[in-house]
């Protein structure tokens, strides 16, 4: 014998040929008039609301709607004569079965219609945790030559005890009264109205009953994350770098996004860096500029080179040490040495005397 079943074009008392605009204009108008805050006490019109909105649901769909029609015409659905039974070939070819690769319209049709037993359905696949994105400042030489840093990341996932579902192991989820089921309530009076997430359920549409006591029924849990984040050589800031894995926990068992570390490069009180080059200033007194000298230097990769300083070096000569800069992508920059000739600030009797004699050797004005 054929099952009746729910007539979602009844429902919304509109015609089979029904477009957009006169579906949205029912469903608001039977909306308003059997939300459940408008009655409170009465649960026959929290039903009411469900159907409505389980009806605009599909019809509103092309793709739901189509599937839903093309159901609605064979008697066996209990809308006319055929007495079709669930489980054998239907009018056309059409098996019930068929809609367990609906993209869930097997388990919408097989909960709206009264049949004793559920359609099969496919498992959902897993889902992925979020990416988390995290900036890391890294020192200058650090950035430089690459190395690891470690940091402790913030991040939000779901609850590993109830698998993000907010309900305590052995509990259930139980559609919320405030909006219906539907995450959404609406407020306004006359034709003006405005719809939020429902505060009661967070917007989920079900309440958890009990709800797990690691995250108090939220289903995600805050916690702080340690690990080594190996620093590529050469990095800049703005440089990323994705580490598989390290992100959300995907929600049951799902598997677990990425972190994304962007890099910010600290400055550094002696290097600076141009492209692949590094650059430094070291200072030197006037008898080394003049008669020339050699000084050490101390290079981004914490070695000490010996500088020759020709005699008659002005400030601001700049000297170019191959091969000591910055080594990234198989290029190799260089160390470039700039110089600051710096005058004693006291002199002695005997330099002062000294320095008047240079002065009259080589008729400077002083």
């Amino acid at each position: 014998m054929a099952t009746r079943t729910k007539d979602y074009y009844e429902i919304l008392g509109v015609g089979e040929k029904a477009g957009a605009d006169e579906l949205k204009k029912a469903y608001r108008k039977l909306a308003k008039q059997y939300h459940p805050d408008t009655h409170p006490d009465d649960p026959q019109a929290a039903e009411r609301f469900k159907e409505i909105s389980e009806a605009y649901r599909v019809l509103s769909d092309d793709d739901q709607r189509k599937k839903y029609d093309h159901m609605r015409r064979f008697g066996g659905l209990g809308f006319g004569g055929g007495g079709a039974q669930r489980g054998g070939p239907q009018p056309g070819g059409f098996r019930f079965e068929d809609l367990g690769d609906s993209g869930g319209l097997g388990d919408l049709f097989s909960s709206i219609f009264d049949f004793g037993k559920r359609a099969a359905k496919k498992p959902k696949p897993q889902s992925r945790g979020q990416n988390v994105e995290y900036l890391v400042e890294v020192p200058f030489r650090t950035a430089a030559r690459g190395g690891k840093v470690n940091v402790t990341i913030p991040i939000v996932e779901s609850c590993a005890t109830c698998d993000g579902s907010g309900v305590a192991p052995g509990g259930r989820l139980h559609n919320c009264a405030e909006c219906g089921g539907t995450g959404r309530v609406t407020f306004g009076q006359g034709t003006f109205s405005v719809q939020r997430p429902c505060p009661n359920c967070l917007a989920r549409g079900t309440i958890p009953d009990p709800p797990c006591p690691t995250c108090e029924g939220r289903g995600e849990v805050r916690s702080r994350r340690k690990i080594s984040v190996a620093v590529p050589p050469g990095v800049e800031t703005g440089s990323k770098v994705r580490i598989p894995g390290q992100g959300e926990r995907g929600p049951a068992g799902g598997k677990s996004g990425d972190l994304l570390i962007q890099f910010r490069v600290k400055d550094d009180r002696f290097f600076k860096r141009e492209g692949l080059n590094v650059v430094c200033e070291v200072p030197i007194n006037i008898a080394q500029a003049m008669l020339g000298s050699r000084i050490r230097v101390r290079t981004v990769d914490n070695k000490k080179i010996v500088l020759k300083i020709p005699p008659g070096t002005q400030g601001g000569t700049t000297f170019r040490v191959r091969g000591h800069g910055i080594e990234k992508g198989g290029a190799h920059g260089d160390q470039l040495v700039r110089v600051r000739i710096e005058a004693p600030k006291d002199l002695s009797d005997r330099g002062k005397e000294a320095a008047e004699q240079l002065a009259v050797a080589e008729g400077l004005a002083y």
